[in-house]
């Protein structure tokens, strides 16, 4: 659901990488002479240039960008393996670990599944077919044990521990700098920008009457909801113990409404075995015209401040 910045600034090495070394290819097939080569990575050299420009945009969805590179990895591999048969099937390994990178990890399993019978069908003069599936094989389930381990640890974690569980909500200074960034592109760029201050009254007490897990059970019942209900780039973010902030980039106040009444209704419908039925006070604060960023940040957080004594 969030992307983080660290992740950012690896997918911006990524694009840039990708760039260098696919032109650097180019130049290198141009300064050969082998000009009946050049028409792929050239044009490979063009896509991942545009996926590198719009990753550096605010307002492009990021998928966009990953797709383009996973698609340029396939597309200069299937042209190698059609410009040279005899090729080293080394080169599978490039969008099976591309795949792995940039999707999810069921996504990016299924993708390297169903792919495998192009793979097959361009080495099935191979000498070594039987060898190549088992090593295609190999690679996939190698590949995706590092983010299954990865997975598996985190649900781990907040399972045992509750104040680990906050189910991908940014902690308030990293939720400031990631709002201070919304409303500075919604100022420059004229677009919408609200923030819902949602407080759940029962996670105060719920820790000191019913244990950690009662607070556990209230925390994964509210991020599972937001991260079911809302955008992958809308950023929850917990504000305190027990208000929480969601920011919703390019959205309207009455947008913001409809996703108040969407989540107020499925929260309340949640039952949970100590607290009972879900509780949640949930306001709707929208920016004003020519308002200061600490103003607004101040009018969030008595708008919190108010749910909370309500």
């Amino acid at each position: 659901m969030i992307d983080q910045p660290r992740q950012r600034h690896l997918m911006a090495f990524a694009y840039t990488a990708s760039v260098i070394l696919v032109a650097g290819y180019t130049f290198w097939l141009y300064g050969m002479g082998k000009y009946h080569d050049l028409l792929v990575p050239m044009f490979v050299t063009l896509l991942l240039l545009t996926a590198l420009l719009m990753h550096h945009s605010q307002a492009l969805n990021p998928v966009l960008p990953r797709a383009i590179l996973l698609g340029s990895s396939y597309i200069i591999t299937l042209a190698a393996f059609y410009s040279h048969p005899s090729i080293s099937t080394i080169w599978i390994g490039l969008p099976t670990a591309a795949a792995f990178f940039l999707l999810p990890l069921s996504n990016a399993f299924l993708l390297t599944v169903f792919s495998s019978p192009l793979w097959w069908l361009l080495t099935r003069h191979s000498d070594a077919s039987s060898e190549i599936i088992i090593a295609y094989t190999a690679l996939i389930l190698l590949m995706a044990l590092p983010p299954w381990e990865h997975a598996r640890q985190r649900a781990l974690l907040r399972a045992t521990d509750p104040n680990d569980n906050d189910c991908n909500a940014y902690h308030i200074d990293t939720l400031k700098e990631r709002l201070h960034n919304e409303f500075l592109r919604a100022a420059m760029l004229n677009k919408r920008l609200a923030v819902l201050v949602m407080h759940l009254p029962q996670l105060d007490m719920a820790e000191e009457q019913f244990g950690s897990r009662a607070q556990t059970a209230l925390l994964g019942a509210l991020c599972n909801e937001v991260n079911s209900r809302c955008r992958d780039h809308d950023l929850l973010g917990r504000a305190d113990n027990a208000t929480f902030w969601l920011v919703l980039p390019d959205t309207s106040e009455s947008g913001a409404m409809l996703v108040r009444e969407r989540l107020q209704r499925a929260l309340s419908q949640r039952v949970l075995v100590e607290t009972g039925q879900l509780e949640t006070r949930i306001a709707v604060c929208l920016p004003c015209r020519n308002e200061s960023f600490e103003r607004y940040i101040n009018r969030l957080e008595a708008r919190a401040k108010a749910l909370s004594i309500a």
